[in-house]
């Protein structure tokens, strides 16, 4: 098969925003408990947290943190997880039929947050409570003192506000089986309502307003449409969750997934910007795709699971090389939308559908840990317009879907194009990119991903990131061979 890639430094998508590179931590499973707070466990410090999970974290160069959840957050009680450890109350979760013992609270978030150099992105429960719960938890956090709540925080050993600025709207609120399940007339307008709130506390927030759970909801488009109507002038980013799975064990189909991904990102777009153009406002809403991922596993072993225990083994899908290839299919995709995709979670992130699982005795990766690492750490500065060449294939759900999958990023600043290139095929693939004005210098560094079987789970820690040796550079084009199903990367210094 043959594939080429034509990088032109002028046809820009946009900057890539930090934020793109984050994750999700929900009080769901061993995500918290077992997870980031273990104490008693050698590998964890003083204040119960593992810092073997610690570093793993800092190796993702994740930075927001979705928080407190999830479908938890929707039944959350947020003054349960403050003040000495002995008051706190243990509480029925009912979003995931487990005991919360809240022994891991807003300040220990807030101490893990500065450990693992992430920044907090918090959710306000829209489901069982509301604006006066919300309003409350901002003075906590935000209101530097001399009031009920921010002296309570102080009192609570957090003399300075935690100045959090990223606040999500409640979760998945068009979803029946979140607690308060509300239709878009009275999430929009409860969400509105909270807003204004929030920012009489702290103008200076930035909000998230809950979009579609999935694609598949009957009211998807319209809940987006109608939510909007009511918070345009509210918020800044508009919420939408996708996951995927390979039930059917098709592989083809299954990483042809992204092609969905890409239209449903598109999508949303186009609802956002109707309600801009119906509304004459100069407002762009842009997206948090604060929770997307492979999730599929771990269903059966959920169903049978227990009810009522602490921290219970849930969601803990033990991923195999194709998760690894879907993600990374995701990760070029939201890199595509990179003008309007500004924030984006992966969830989760420690045990729970997560690349970073523990046990008693330390971490273990997973194979979706390795290309979110690769983009995450080199996937800084401007996208660009990919213009690609590829043989297509037609699957169950899908037509035309490449082959390859490519995007590259150019980071001025250091003088470097980064390119991201995906082979979904079985056979082996020449690749050229060509890189047109920018004078290519030298190959920093070639890596390739591959040669698992598509099964192959990584609990033994054999898999790895490999080097490509067989990497040509002619002028501005690099030529090389991508490997049959593999995740592969470039880094060419360059000067314009």
């Amino acid at each position: 098969m043959q594939g080429k890639l034509t990088v032109d430094p002028s046809n820009q998508i946009s900057k890539i925003d930090d934020r793109v590179y984050s994750a999700l931590i929900e009080h769901l499973g061993r995500a918290v408990y077992d997870g980031l707070y273990n104490p008693g466990n050698a590998k964890s410090d003083e204040n119960g947290f593992r810092q073997d999970v610690v570093k793993a974290v800092k190796d993702l160069n994740i930075d927001l943190i979705r928080y407190p959840g999830g479908n938890f957050v929707s039944g959350f009680n947020w003054e349960d997880s403050v003040g000495p450890k002995e008051d706190r109350p243990t509480r029925l979760d009912l979003a995931w039929r487990s005991i919360e013992t809240n022994q891991f609270g807003l300040h220990e978030f807030m101490k893990w947050t500065k450990q693992t150099g992430t920044r907090p992105d918090m959710a306000v429960n829209l489901g069982s409570r509301g604006i006066d719960a919300a309003r409350n938890l901002i003075e906590y956090c935000n209101f530097p003192g001399g009031t009920y709540w921010s002296d309570l925080r102080k009192k609570n050993g957090a003399d300075k506000p935690f100045n959090i600025k990223t606040w999500c709207l409640g979760n998945e609120m068009d979803g029946d089986w979140q607690i308060g399940h509300k239709n878009a007339e009275e999430y929009g307008r409860l969400a509105h309502e909270t807003a204004k709130v929030m920012r009489l506390v702290d103008p200076d927030i930035d909000l998230v307003v809950s979009g579609s759970s999935t694609r598949e909801m009957a009211t998807f488009g319209s809940w987006e449409e109608t939510v909007l109507d009511h918070t345009y002038d509210d918020v800044d980013y508009l919420s939408l969750h996708r996951y995927y799975g390979n039930e059917e064990n098709d592989l083809h189909n299954f990483l042809a997934k992204s092609v969905d991904f890409d239209e449903f990102i598109g999508g949303i777009v186009s609802v956002c910007d109707a309600v801009k153009a119906r509304k004459h406002s100069d407002k762009t809403i842009n997206l948090a795709l604060d929770e997307w991922n492979v999730w599929y596993h771990s269903h059966k072993q959920d169903d049978e699971a227990t009810p009522w225990q602490q921290a219970p083994h849930l969601l803990e899908d033990h991923y195999n090389f194709e998760d690894a290839l879907m993600v990374g299919t995701m990760l070029i995709t939201l890199l595509k939308h990179a003008d309007r995709v500004k924030i984006a979670c992966l969830a989760q992130l420690v045990n729970v559908i997560a690349p970073i699982m523990t046990d008693d005795n330390g971490v273990w990766l997973q194979s979706i840990f390795f290309p979110f690492m690769q983009v995450s750490k080199y996937g800084r500065g401007v996208a660009l317009a990919p213009k690609q060449e590829s043989a297509t294939y037609d699957s169950k759900d899908f037509k035309d879907v490449p082959y390859l999958d490519s995007l590259a990023v150019y980071n001025q600043e250091d003088g470097e194009v980064v390119v991201f290139a995906e082979n979904k095929g079985e056979d082996a693939m020449d690749f050229s990119t060509d890189l047109r004005d920018l004078k290519a210098k030298e190959v920093v560094e070639a890596t390739q991903f591959y040669g698992y079987d598509i099964k192959q789970t990584n609990e033994d820690q054999t898999m790895a990131i490999q080097p490509n040796n067989d990497v040509h550079l002619d002028g501005n084009v690099l030529s090389t061979t991508l490997q049959p199903l593999s995740w592969n990367m470039f880094r060419i210094k360059v000067s314009d």
